[in-house]
């Protein structure tokens, strides 16, 4: 890609946000890269337009498909959509589903560029402005912001891909059709250093300086990135022999996030805060991306049967499964779990109620004064085009609150969370695990054992859960541990990810859905579980390089399986 064409693409990006507290995303006309840097507003612009480029999943695999949908956590209810091309054979280097690839590229010649023309800039219009020091400390600042960019980008490419091209320079078009992959441990080797260059050049907290915007990168984020990206570099996946040094990297990089948390004062919140036109501002958010304001969400998801809900993600009955009976703290199948049949959803993990909206829900979403019925013949259930096929909807990331109706639609402001506490408080409990051998196990460094990083979570004032009992066996917590991830984690983007970089592809293979049907005479339901086969090919722990890039560049070599 041209330089002067990769400014017009960056710069000409919409404005996605204008809440004076959170930051522009601004829509500015084609400059040059000399007017760009020769000014400090399109300066800010252009490295403001490169957050805009993080990922979030409001929708984003073909008519408003979430990843969690190509996982056992959701079926997609419409048909039409790239995201069943994940499991039915139909996804291919020529068929790219993913994005990430072009995306992220184009955000890291953004960065490079950014940090090559952009270096020791004065901006002379600031010269006689009462301003100038303030402008130039958020001018400084920007370069390690871009940085951290850079390398949450290339964590995305490694995680998808593997091994990637690392180049930190601006290329001609020539040169960047002629890189080689880089090793991803070598690329994860990059990340956790630029880490660790810039955590000290970047403030704790914007709410002290004269310039508080929310949205930009904190000290808590670098390491919270560098924490995850150790994580996937020591799992299953990236570390084949099982190096325990590479868990134990993790785990101290996890412990230093929950340390910093700690002095910064992020704490664990309710689990419900997570969501809604205010979950930016929850007390366990590390660092979330602005989205706007937004009902394509709510239009996506919410239940077909309520004006304006067109169905769509819609939560399988494995992750039903999932959630743990209340009282006891054991799978709805065990014995002495105090799981009643025909009652099936009385007693569970209190998230299944805030994430999953069932049978039977009253006032879901705000402005629905009908119950909820996903029953055959119901309301919300089949044979209308779009039902459910799981008998369940979503409802977390959805605002109760938005309005659909025609006289009264509204849009509310959504943001996505890419770190936050939770996660790595479980990330810490697995890296700890798998570097001290027990659940239970604690040493000098690591005083807080993986079991007891799973029971933080679950001791949440709004979930209140059992906590994990003490003498469980290696494998009896690792199955626990992996049900926690996927209850407390669940349409947060992980799942997808978790199961490759585990190297569990098989839990993939097939999901459960409900069937609900109802006796017409005594309106009792009938609850019948259904299997619904996936497809599952090891080729798929990483994705294909998109063709076009192989057809560009004959120093690429594509992922295994996929030629």
């Amino acid at each position: 890609m041209k330089i002067k064409n990769l400014i017009i693409g960056l710069c000409g990006l919409v404005l996605l946000s204008s809440c004076s507290e959170m930051m522009d995303y601004n829509e500015i006309v084609s400059y040059d890269k000399e007017d760009i840097f020769e000014s400090f507003n399109r300066t800010e612009s252009f490295v403001t337009n490169i957050y805009g480029q993080l990922d979030y999943d409001f929708g984003n695999y073909g008519n408003g498909a979430m990843l969690a949908s190509a996982t056992d956590e959701s079926e997609f209810a419409w048909s039409i959509s790239n995201i069943h091309d994940f499991y039915n054979g139909a996804w291919s280097p020529i068929n790219s589903i993913s994005s990430t690839w072009s995306n992220s590229y184009a955000a890291i010649r953004a960065a490079n560029l950014f940090l090559v023309e952009a270096k020791d800039q004065t901006f002379d219009e600031f010269q006689n402005n009462k301003d100038y020091f303030e402008q130039m400390e958020k001018f400084n600042r920007y370069q390690y912001e871009v940085r951290f960019l850079r390398a949450y980008f290339y964590f995305n490419l490694v995680r998808e891909y593997g091994n990637v091209p690392l180049v930190t320079t601006v290329l001609t078009e020539a040169e960047a059709n002629s890189v080689s992959q880089t090793p991803a441990e070598d690329v994860i080797s990059f990340i956790a250093d630029e880490c660790d260059a810039i955590i000290n050049h970047l403030p704790v907290s914007y709410s002290s300086l004269n310039f508080a915007e929310t949205g930009r990168i904190t000290r808590a984020a670098v390491l919270a990135l560098k924490a995850r990206t150790l994580l996937y570099a020591a799992s299953p996946l990236l570390n084949p022999s099982q190096d325990v040094a590479k868990w134990r990297n993790a785990a101290t990089a996890s412990k230093a996030v929950l340390d910093s948390c700690a002095e910064y004062g992020i704490s664990l919140g309710n689990y419900s805060a997570l969501w809604g036109t205010e979950n930016y501002k929850a007390s366990e958010v590390i660092f979330a991306r602005q989205v706007g304001d937004l009902n394509s969400l709510e239009r996506n998801n919410f239940p077909v049967g309520v004006e304006g809900g067109r169905s769509g993600n819609c939560p399988t009955q494995t992750l039903v499964d999932a959630y743990e009976m209340k009282a006891t703290g054991l799978a709805w199948d065990e014995p002495g779990s105090g799981f009643n049949p025909s009652k099936p959803y009385e007693g569970r993990d209190p998230r299944f109620a805030m994430t999953i909206a069932k049978n039977g829900d009253t006032g879901w979403p705000n402005y629905n004064s009908r119950a909820l019925e996903t029953f055959t013949g119901g309301v919300n259930g089949a044979p209308i085009a779009g039902a459910t096929p799981t008998g369940y909807y979503l409802k977390k990331y959805l605002d109760a609150t938005v309005d659909l109706q025609p006289n009264s639609t509204n849009s509310k402001r959504h943001s996505w969370i890419t770190f936050r506490l939770g996660e790595f408080y479980l990330n810490y409990a697995e890296a700890v695990f798998h570097t001290l051998g027990s659940a239970d196990a604690t040493d000098a460094t690591f005083t807080l054992s993986a079991r007891e990083a799973v029971n933080e979570i679950r001791q949440r004032s709004d979930v209140q859960m059992p906590d994990l009992p003490i003498g469980l066996s290696n494998e009896e917590f690792e199955a626990r541990y992996m049900n926690e991830r996927m209850v407390e984690l669940a349409f947060e983007g992980h799942r997808f990810w978790d199961v490759r970089r585990w190297k569990k592809g098989e839990l993939f293979s097939e999901v459960t859905l409900m069937k609900l049907s109802q006796n017409p005479d005594t309106e009792e339901i009938t609850y019948t579980r259904l299997i619904r086969e996936r497809g599952w090919n090891d080729k798929m722990y990483f994705s294909p390089i998109p063709d076009q890039e192989i057809r560009k560049n004959n120093n690429l070599v594509q992922n295994p399986g996929w030629n």
